[in-house]
């Protein structure tokens, strides 16, 4: 009989961002954003996502940071959690006033194309977590029909 180790296998949370890179992520938002310039998707990536650092907290905000690129998790890690939550449309309005030269309307743009090139990175799952504890409003933001009643 043998006494081989077997090697004892581990899956992290999110899979399907083993071999995501910051590259890779800055690219996607490029894309998705249709950004002339890497530097420019880079910066917006950087504004969006510690601004976003500031409104997930808790569990998902560590799921979060573990899900995406290490440079990304360390944005999102650095923030300090806001005491309230900001609405969609005053969240957006926390990136226009972040991004020198922005309107409500580009700042709506950057947000929208960081936040939507996130779902295929670290899942639907992390994501309607992350939506549920935001204001309603956000969906929109990260791509996805926002299916909640308005009161």
């Amino acid at each position: 009989m043998s006494t081989a180790t077997v090697p004892r296998v581990t899956t992290k949370p999110h899979p399907q961002v083993d071999d995501v890179t910051w590259t890779q992520l800055i690219e996607a938002v490029r894309q998705s954003g249709r950004y002339a310039t890497r530097p420019e998707a880079e910066q917006v990536t950087r504004t969006v996502l510690s601004a976003l650092g500031t409104h997930v907290t808790g569990d998902e905000r560590v799921d979060l940071a573990r899900a995406l690129p290490g440079e990304a998790a360390r944005l999102i890690a650095a923030q300090i959690p806001a005491t309230h939550r900001l609405t969609a449309a005053r969240f957006v309005d926390e990136v226009a006033s972040r991004t020198p030269g922005a309107t409500s309307a580009t700042a709506r743009w950057d947000v929208s194309s960081v936040l939507s090139a996130l779902p295929p990175l670290i899942g639907d799952d992390l994501i309607t977590r992350i939506l549920t504890q935001l204001p309603p409003g956000y969906a929109l933001l990260f791509g996805r029909a926002d299916l909640t009643p308005v009161s």
